[in-house]
């Protein structure tokens, strides 16, 4: 693998590593060649809430994080137990085509902030986008999509990750996702009273729910095995 940040100035992606160059040429890409994200890199850019300096330690995680993530999705080396999808019900670019038709801008992701540096890296991290499509039946609100949640990056000499935990809120996405604003803040409400089942199950059919739930779940622990492979 190349040095992070060794691609931000030779015309690769500018927030990712490891996508272009002499270290990635027996790279094998899910859909043929390195992902193009110019798309999620504007919505980034327009609506980050933080610019860390270029070199800063905040820098360096959120490149690390958005690397992890390209990965994760789009490199085919993984094995088996580490993927983010149960291969027996679906196949990656099922359920990446369902997601991106729901979000055609792509989800975006930045570092607030950095609790800790290596070897165990502690972040909170912000997670968005905008339901501008359909998911399913359910029709496209247009509004934003976001969650917030807290990593731990466990890293080696040379900044590999080699496991990662992360904790974060999935009821509140999940609401907000699939309902319009006033009934994901009801849901929202209703949830954090504990007062019985969120909204967002009440408006999905059972096996929506179950899809939707089986990938947060999935995605969950799969994050929380994952480690990178050179």
């Amino acid at each position: 693998m190349a040095a992070a940040g060794e691609e931000a100035s030779g015309g690769g992606d500018k927030y990712r590593s490891f996508m272009y160059g002499e270290g990635e040429k027996d790279t094998v890409w899910r859909l043929g060649s390195p992902p193009n994200y110019d798309v999620v890199n504007k919505l980034f850019e327009e609506e980050r809430t933080k610019e860390w300096p270029e070199g800063s330690l905040e820098e360096k995680v959120q490149r690390l994080l958005k690397t992890w993530e390209m990965e994760l999705i789009h490199k085919t080396k993984l094995p088996p137990e580490h993927r983010i999808y149960d291969p027996d019900k679906e196949t990656l670019e099922s359920g990446m085509a369902t997601f991106l038709t729901a979000f055609p801008r792509g989800f975006a992701i930045e570092v607030l902030d950095v609790y800790s540096g290596p070897p165990r890296i502690v972040f909170k991290f912000r997670h968005w986008g905008y339901m501008e499509g359909p998911f399913k039946e359910h029709p496209p609100h247009g509004k934003r999509v976001e969650f917030f949640g807290i990593c731990i990056f466990h890293v080696d000499e040379e900044m590999k990750v080699e496991k990662t935990e992360y904790f974060y809120e999935r009821g509140n996405f999940l609401a907000s996702f699939l309902s319009t604003p006033a009934a994901a803040a009801a849901a929202a409400a209703e949830a954090a009273s504990g007062s019985g089942c969120p909204k967002w199950r009440i408006l999905l059919k059972e096996e929506d729910q179950e899809l939707l739930g089986g990938w947060c779940e999935a995605i969950r622990i799969k994050l929380n095995q994952h480690t990178f492979y050179a």
